[in-house]
């Protein structure tokens, strides 16, 4: 290819360096430890931890929905501009390493957190989910360099199923603690257990995978963020070419909000619904995460066979179901089924999305294209569960205000707010149907 006339993006090597399975194995192993971090702090732990102790009552629903929405923004923002920098300065791994320190830091930092540091758990949560969010951007683009096209549904679903096993190897350690010790003081220790962990895991893939695209001279007087900024506005001009990736986009901004409420305060729905104490809520999140083993792997096989939009489209359909079971259960026992179908269907919509935009965005624009993937994850992650803390706070309200006690007043506005997740998937899942085109070589045919 000829390179002088692409002085703003980065060149893919001709002939690409073989592809050696410790790179795969590396790349695995990220997913590995950060997934380890999404146990703990997102699902199993911290989340449940800041709502009832840190916090307290729907205002800590509404906080914690808060917190995550204001660390989704600031992703959301700079996550494209990084992508395209990352495109353009062949710096992938470099800046991943950045975010992923920050992340691993920030998570330690919890430890410090306790029963009334309001401000204090926002801003080191935020801080640390800004460092882990960010890092995916670059995580995700480097699919591109381990795998080639016919092998990112498989690769990406292998990542999704061995991260999910990281996060049962880390909540069962944490779990261990919490049985044998007891008391506020382990739970704040699993989050060095976990920074710990998370760091260790992600230690290989800086030493391993190799980065295959060459990085582009800068043209006088110009700089990688400058470069990046006009890259990224030649991303968005470029959308509207590749049709097919910005329906998708669109589609995923939409049905993406009722996974991350899903994700996000499936501890506080547990803890609040079915009063699950610490121990039950992880053994919970050990039971969704090893379903998601099974769905990331079976899910990732199905996409190859079948195509990625109709196993979106199962999963959609699976996950809205399993979210409409929560009506209906009443038991610890039918709660802990609704978590294993749900962690099967989640996995299933996450690890085929990000196999989707590998194969429809332009091989030489990955890392600007997953930036615009993460700026419509972003957007639904501040969306989704911003919206869904104030909407328990205000359905609480009006059942206090008819005269129900704190508790039952808290529990029925949950579960109407739950509506909201069903809607964005339904509203997301018909969305997708508009999508003509999946694969980039048959539209840029």
């Amino acid at each position: 290819m000829d390179i002088t006339n692409s002085q703003t993006q980065a060149v893919p090597v001709k002939k690409r360096i073989p592809i050696e399975k410790r790179e795969r194995r590396a790349w695995y192993m990220y997913d590995f430890g950060n997934s380890a971090y999404a146990a703990v702090v997102l699902l199993a732990v911290y989340s449940a931890y800041f709502k009832s102790e840190v916090v307290g009552g729907a205002n800590g629903a509404r906080l914690w929905g808060l917190s995550v929405g204001i660390a989704m923004l600031i992703v959301g923002l700079t996550s494209p501009v990084l992508g395209a920098l990352a495109d353009s300065s062949q710096t992938k791994k470099r800046i991943l390493f950045i975010f992923t320190i920050m992340a691993c830091f920030f998570t330690a930092m919890l430890f410090f957190v306790q029963p009334g540091d309001i401000a204090t758990g926002m801003i080191f949560f935020i801080l640390a989910e800004v460092g882990y969010r960010n890092g995916q951007v670059f995580y995700n683009a480097l699919l591109p360099d381990i795998a080639e096209p016919e092998d990112m549904s498989r690769v990406s679903g292998n990542g999704w199923a061995i991260g999910s096993a990281g996060g049962i190897v880390c909540l069962l350690i944490v779990l261990g603690l919490i049985m044998g010790v007891g008391g506020t003081f382990v739970i704040r220790f699993a989050f060095l257990v976990t920074a710990v962990f998370y760091a260790a895991s992600t230690a290989p893939l800086f030493i391993f995978v190799k980065e295959r695209t060459t990085a582009t001279p800068l043209p006088h007087g110009e700089n990688y963020f400058s470069i990046s900024l006009k890259r990224l506005w030649q991303t968005f001009k470029a959308a509207r070419k590749y049709q097919s990736f910005a329906r998708f986009l669109f589609s995923y901004l939409v049905f993406n909000n009722g996974i991350m409420i899903t994700l996000d305060f499936a501890a506080i729905i547990g803890a609040t619904l079915f009063a699950l104490n610490q121990t039950q809520l992880i053994i919970f999140m050990i039971i969704v995460q090893i379903t998601s083993v099974i769905g990331a792997y079976l899910f990732g096989k199905a996409a190859g066979r079948w195509g990625s939009k109709a196993v979106l489209v199962v999963s959609l359909l699976l996950m809205t179901g399993t979210v409409a079971l929560l009506y209906l259960a009443d038991s610890l026992t039918v709660f802990n089924i609704i978590g294993a179908l749900a962690g099967f269907a989640l996995t299933g919509v996450q690890s085929v999305s990000r196999t989707a935009v590998g194969q429809i965005a332009p091989e030489e624009k990955a890392a600007e294209f997953y930036g615009l993937f993460s700026l419509a994850s972003q957007l639904s992650n501040f969306i989704g569960p911003t919206l869904f803390g104030i909407l328990i706070v205000w359905f609480t309200n009006f059942y206090s205000g008819r005269g129900l006690e704190a508790l039952p007043a808290e529990q029925s506005g949950l579960k109407l707010a739950l509506l909201a997740i069903i809607l964005f998937l339904l509203l997301g899942m018909g969305l997708l149907f508009t999508v003509k085109v999946w694969h980039r070589s048959e539209e840029e045919a």
